[in-house]
């Protein structure tokens, strides 16, 4: 009779890969607040009466002040839409911030590559309890995701019940579920920022379709006089402002999404790096 070989172990082999449990309120909460803050910007601190020789004293949502005294000022008439445009501005810079901290931590301590030679040496000696204990200096997610391979290539040494494909398999499938866990944490909120590239720029659209209209609606006032003259400028400032607001955002947004995907790259490199070291080692030297 033929030799029955164990083939449904590694499916039913447990891992030691545990679920996290994170928050992600700041998705929730920080478009929100940021929006609000935006029109309390606008409102109160760009608008303020002490910033307009005309002021509308009447105030309201949205007060006709007249006669900024200073450049920066001129941006509150641009319009409903500029609070708007703060709002995405200060979207940008919290996740920006949040992204920031957040790869900054997944990217551990130290050099991935120099982790990854320090693993590779100690394997080498088989020394599986000192490359566990790189892991725990490097503290970032290539150290999570090596040390979860590592975890179980400790326990198919010392597994005689399966074949070194079936235990290479094993290795593999824990680096993957570990992987699995770590790169939505790293790619988390990135969408918004994604998104306000594209959004800042047809908002401060809307904001110069707007100004624009106000400004031929007062030149075809013929009753208006001179005061078409003053309507047309504060029209095309409208405009203007919306735009710069929104390129501006937009740009920012832009060069951050691009620095944070690369420095993503290169952990998501680092993890690739850390299964394709764990395999060829156990095949090398457990035979």
């Amino acid at each position: 009779m033929a030799e029955n070989k164990p083939t449904a172990t590694v499916a039913k082999a447990a891992t030691s890969v545990q679920p996290k449990k994170s928050s992600n309120m700041i998705s929730y909460i920080a478009p929100i607040a940021c929006i609000i803050a935006g029109y309390v910007i606008w409102r109160f601190v760009l608008g303020d009466p002490s910033n307009f020789s005309k002021p509308d004293l009447s105030g309201g949502f949205w007060p006709s002040h007249q006669g900024p005294k200073g450049a920066l000022v001129r941006a509150y008439e641009g319009g409903i839409i500029v609070p708007l445009l703060i709002g995405l501005n200060l979207m940008v810079w919290t996740f920006a911030i949040e992204r920031f901290l957040t790869i900054s931590k997944a990217s551990g301590k130290g050099n991935i590559s120099e982790f990854i030679r320090k693993v590779q040496y100690h394997l080498a000696n088989k020394n599986v309890d000192a490359a566990l204990g790189e892991c725990d200096k490097q503290k970032g997610s290539v150290g999570n995701v090596m040390k979860a391979g590592l975890r179980k290539y400790k326990e198919m040494t010392t597994e005689a019940g399966l074949e070194t494909d079936q235990k290479l398999a094993a290795i593999q499938k824990e680096v993957e579920e570990a992987t699995a866990l770590e790169l939505p944490m790293l790619e988390k909120n990135l969408v918004f920022l994604s998104t306000i590239v594209s959004l800042a720029t047809l908002v401060a659209l809307l904001g110069t379709v707007m100004g624009m209209i106000k400004s031929f609606a007062s030149l075809g006032d013929e009753s208006a006089g001179a005061q078409a003259a003053a309507a047309l400028a504060i029209g095309i400032s409208e405009a203007l402002y919306n735009t710069a607001l929104g390129i501006g955002t937009s740009a920012i947004a832009l060069v951050f999404y691009n620095i944070f995907t690369t420095r993503i790259d290169g952990i998501t490199f680092g993890i690739d790096e850390s299964g394709f070291t764990l395999t060829q080692s156990f095949a090398s030297l457990y035979k």
